[in-house]
């Protein structure tokens, strides 16, 4: 197999035929692209998709690329443990940043296009904009590692840098949802504390949605959702289903009030591609739903002692989203359809 750079033409030949070549051409664009069109629904059948663009990535890279960045399904770092499964709030899985002359602007083009791939259309601006907040811009301290071999077994790509760990696995990661687990944050403001209204974070609407809920929950249940202790925002390995899980069990609620956890969930699932909102909700299903989780407000951090709690974890027996407003936003993502998957964090 040649290892010469991916020129634009040959990229697009095997991207698609000529009637894709438009939409191929439009999603390889991050400076043209808005949060209206890019996914491969938008582009129509056949579209190159995250997954397929990683193993373009993969084959266009060379022997040299290949000994930075390509990694062993398993493989195992020294002081980091299972690399694959590592999630952390600001870090780098490789040393060499995306838009370094490590890489040839076909292959940044494609990494770009790879990120915008594992987030739903609708969000593409504001991730832009959190990457603009928080890094200056996508790939100017992001990296990237690819584990396995993409096309020929298990492979996984994974991008880190401040405020994110994302992934693109293909299914290949057993059990878990969104290739394992992730990490979203924001820091609108460049100063780490944010003001009560959290004004310009991206993801602040979650928690807002969070908060109706308790609002509509009576005085009994809303000092049961309410827990006076905070627990460290990493923590995010599952219990299982003997876990005592903070909070007020799911069950303890009205179908009404139900009906607003399900608008939480929506909200948060929200911001990724539709496989891995559903890949993620059936996981949930198969631990038993809602039904199996419990949901906590934490008193500690509540910025402006408003009572709009900034603090919050959404939790069952192998699904913890973990979300810390306060100094600013960081959210821990941990989803499996059982407990057996270990957290590297």
């Amino acid at each position: 197999m040649s290892h010469l750079p991916l020129h634009r033409r040959e990229f697009f030949e095997r991207a698609g035929q000529s009637a894709l070549a438009l939409g191929a051409a439009a999603y390889l664009s991050p400076l043209a692209m808005g949060a209206e069109a890019t996914t491969a629904e938008s582009i129509g059948s056949g579209a190159p998709t995250a997954e397929s663009l990683v193993k373009l990535l993969y084959e266009s890279l060379t022997p040299g690329q290949r000994e930075k960045i390509c990694f062993a399904w398993d493989h195992q770092d020294k002081e980091r443990g299972l690399l694959r499964t590592r999630v952390s709030n600001n870090w780098s899985i490789t040393d060499e940043t995306i838009d370094s002359k490590f890489y040839t602007a076909d292959q940044q083009e494609m990494i770009h296009a790879i990120y915008r791939g594992i987030i739903a259309p609708e969000w593409h601006e504001r991730y832009d904009k959190q990457q603009d907040d928080d890094a200056g811009g996508f790939g100017l301290n992001n990296s990237i590692a690819i584990f396995g071999t993409p096309g020929a077994g298990k492979s996984e790509f994974v991008v880190t840098g401040r405020h994110m760990t994302l992934r693109c696995d293909g299914d290949s990661a057993e059990h878990v949802a969104f290739g394992g687990p992730i990490f979203y944050g924001h820091d609108p403001t460049g100063t780490f504390d944010e003001e009560a209204d959290h004004e310009g974070n991206v993801f602040w609407p979650q928690a807002v949605e969070a908060n109706k809920l308790y609002q509509a929950l009576d005085g009994k249940q809303q000092k049961l959702a309410l827990v006076s202790s905070l627990p460290s925002e990493g923590n995010v390995g599952f219990r299982g289903a003997d876990g005592m899980f903070a909070g007020i069990p799911v069950t303890e609620l009205s179908t009404d009030q139900k009906g607003r956890v399900q608008e939480v969930l929506r909200k948060l699932v929200e911001p990724f591609r539709q496989g891995d909102r559903d890949e993620a909700l059936a996981c949930l299903k198969a631990q038993g739903g809602i039904d199996a989780c419990s949901l906590a407000f934490f008193q500690p951090g509540d910025i402006g002692n408003d009572k709009v709690w900034d603090n919050w974890r959404l939790e069952g027996p192998s699904f913890v989203w973990h979300f810390r407003g306060a100094p600013h936003v960081h959210v821990w993502v941990n989803v499996a359809d059982d407990p057996s998957p270990k957290l590297n964090a």
